[in-house]
């Protein structure tokens, strides 16, 4: 379970907890988790639970809209799981609004749970679905910001987890980049922003296919988690529609060769309410 050091101040609202409902309360087979600030997350013990990725991915959307004075108003999660980068970015935009499409109904029950327990589900809203099916969106419906942590693995490609959820969360069984980004395309404002974490050896595949589905400038941020070690996962960023270019970020390093974390993930944990 994912505990607060002590003698840290959480920043932020804290939330109205469970409120007396039996169903705000973790299961045998659950856990209450910390997240951003006071927040926590319901998480099955054996399940998906969320990671570095949607920490990363959350904080990587944020500062697209930060660093240029802005805040998105409505936010697109495509498989949002438990809705683990979806509660990060309401904690961090309080002005915003979530819709999170997810189509394993075990993690749309915990996303549901989590957003009541703190106090944002009349921010939010987790549609049982599969995102490729138009039916679940509304008939012009826009966003400022999709997000996504698609799977990184073809059928086939690795061995598969019989725990819940984790096989539909590592293979592309609904779908990969290709169709993430063409539903995102089609959902955006124009000029809207797309982001998302995928593998590095898939750089060019990712950049290709938001070309393909309609998207401008595409940045790349490798991220190394340990320092001497090569870049396994890396974070796009791609607006809708301008000229098709391509922006190179320097690495996000995680740890130092000496193990501890880096002064760069130490702010990022800063700014998404995490203890640095």
């Amino acid at each position: 379970m994912r505990r607060r050091p002590p003698h840290w101040s959480p920043p932020g609202p804290v939330p109205p907890g469970d409120r007396g409902e039996p169903n705000l309360r973790p299961r045998t087979d659950e856990t209450l988790d910390c997240l951003s600030g006071h927040w926590k997350i319901f998480q099955l013990r054996r399940g998906h639970r969320y990671s570095t990725d949607d920490l990363l991915t959350a904080w990587y959307a944020s500062r697209a809209f930060v660093d240029r004075g802005s805040t998105p108003g409505r936010i697109l999660d495509l498989g949002c799981g438990t809705a683990s980068v979806g509660l990060m970015l309401l904690w961090r935009f309080p002005g915003a609004y979530l819709v999170g499409v997810e189509a394993q109904a075990v993690s749309a029950d915990l996303a549901r749970r989590s957003l009541r327990y703190n106090g944002v589900d009349e921010r939010a809203e987790i549609r049982h679905g599969d995102f490729r099916d138009p039916n679940v969106f509304r008939p012009g419906e826009r966003f400022d910001l999709v997000t996504a942590t698609p799977p990184y693995l073809a059928p086939g490609e690795g061995r598969r987890s019989p725990a819940p959820q984790k096989g539909p969360c590592r293979f592309e069984d609904r779908g990969g980049i290709r169709e993430y980004l063409k539903v995102a395309a089609t959902c955006l404002e124009p000029g809207g922003t797309a982001v998302w974490v995928h593998a590095t050896r898939h750089r060019d595949r990712n950049v290709e296919t938001a070309r393909a589905a309609g998207f401008g400038e595409v940045a790349v941020r490798p991220v190394v988690f340990r320092e001497g070690k090569p870049s396994l996962i890396s974070l796009f960023r791609a607006v809708l529609d301008g000229r098709p270019c391509v922006v190179d970020e320097a690495a996000l390093m995680v740890r130092g060769g000496d193990g501890n974390w880096s002064g760069a993930f130490r702010r990022v944990r800063l700014e998404m309410g995490f203890p640095a």
